[in-house]
């Protein structure tokens, strides 16, 4: 039997470009070992994000293609994911218990970003990362409502707070703190001076990705996180008509200014499926969040559509990804979730913890 290479093999994973990474696994250094024994071929693969609900089609199409070589007679092929902490903006140092920031933000209102959120959040537990959420609308505080919460967090030191936790996912929100009905009549100041207690008081558990869900626009409180706050990478939600995409535009040049990378664009909204019937109609128009993301070259993340199972699940405290999880729009949150992620492997790593703080002192 001819003996198979090294090379080989290599050539033949090279010919495999794995559909969120957008690149080969070699290019990609996600191959960390390759043993070949006889006709044995060991594969050993470390992807950058969670990947659990692609794992087993990973596993098959790389042994497909390594079995296809000649001498091969047996492969055997692990995926396992680690996350690592990116680098986040000039100046700003990863917070403590979080190794990645994702900002999901909106030009307007009205374009189902906190829907959007909660399900990326839960998506990317599903695939099996430790994930946060911090609802960061301290005017319109939605998250409690959509997690189904309703205790208070708790303080174990009068200082800071334990986060909430619902369907596996760590939250916290203003909306713990009040009654749901109190509004929050604050100035600028109060409100980003809120938001920044919420981040940095609240005692976060080893989190994998933080998802912050912003409130709509670029007012003071995205800028105050964009700019004091280590964010890894932000998610731009807009719906396909021009007036949504026009605002869009505004948030997405907001998260270039500050250097921010724009890990993509969900369009949200992009069909409606008659709950009736099943008939789909692009009542919003169509296209518009991919002409965006090919007019600023950044990915396309992927389209959501207005059904209505997707609203009363989440009201009802159960988003679709937990409700539904075997679901055609679960599919679609865990997919956009994936890429995102995946975008996100691709930057540079954040190295700071690996250095000492150094302190000069006269003596």
């Amino acid at each position: 039997m001819t003996s198979v290479s090294r090379a080989a093999v290599e050539t033949a994973l090279k010919g495999y470009v794995d559909p969120y990474l957008e690149q080969d696994l070699v290019t990609a250094k996600c191959v960390r070992n390759i043993r070949i024994e006889g006709g044995r071929v060991e594969l050993d693969v470390e992807l950058g994000f969670p990947a659990a609900g692609c794992r087993d089609a990973l596993s098959a199409a790389l042994r497909e293609r390594l079995t296809a070589l000649p001498g091969v007679a047996e492969v055997a092929v692990r995926v396992e994911s680690r996350i690592v902490s990116h680098e986040v903006q000039k100046g700003l140092k990863p917070l403590p218990g979080v190794k990645n920031i994702i900002a999901v933000a909106s030009g307007k209102g009205g374009v189902g970003k906190s829907t959007t959120a909660v399900n990326l959040a839960l998506a990317l537990s599903a695939e099996g990362a430790r994930v946060g959420l911090l609802d960061a609308d301290i005017y319109g505080p939605s998250q409690p409502r959509m997690l189904g919460a309703k205790e208070r967090p708790e303080s174990p030191d009068g200082k800071s707070l334990n986060p909430v936790v619902s369907h596996g996912v760590q939250s916290m929100s203003i909306g713990y703190l009040i009654e749901e009905e109190t509004p929050m009549v604050w100035r600028g100041p109060m409100v980003t001076q809120a938001l920044e207690q919420l981040l940095r008081d609240t005692r976060w558990r080893d989190l994998d990705y933080l998802v912050i869900d912003l409130p709509p626009g670029t007012g003071d409180t995205q800028l105050t996180l964009s700019q004091k706050v280590p964010v890894s990478g932000a998610i731009i939600v807009t719906t396909p008509q021009d007036i949504a995409l026009l605002d869009a535009r505004k948030g997405l040049r907001m998260f270039e200014k500050v250097e921010v990378p724009v890990l993509g664009v969900v369009e949200n909204m992009s069909i409606h499926i008659c709950s009736q019937c099943g008939h789909e109609e692009p009542i919003f128009g169509q296209g518009g969040g991919q002409r965006m993301a090919a007019q600023y070259n950044v990915p396309f993340l992927g389209s959501l559509p207005l059904d209505i199972r997707i609203r009363e699940e989440t009201d009802s405290g159960q988003p679709t990804v937990v409700a539904e999880p075997d679901s055609r729009i679960a599919g679609l949150y865990r997919e956009i979730a994936r890429r995102a992620a995946a975008r996100l492997s691709l930057q540079a790593k954040d190295y700071s913890h690996r250095f000492p703080s150094i302190v000069i002192q006269n003596t």
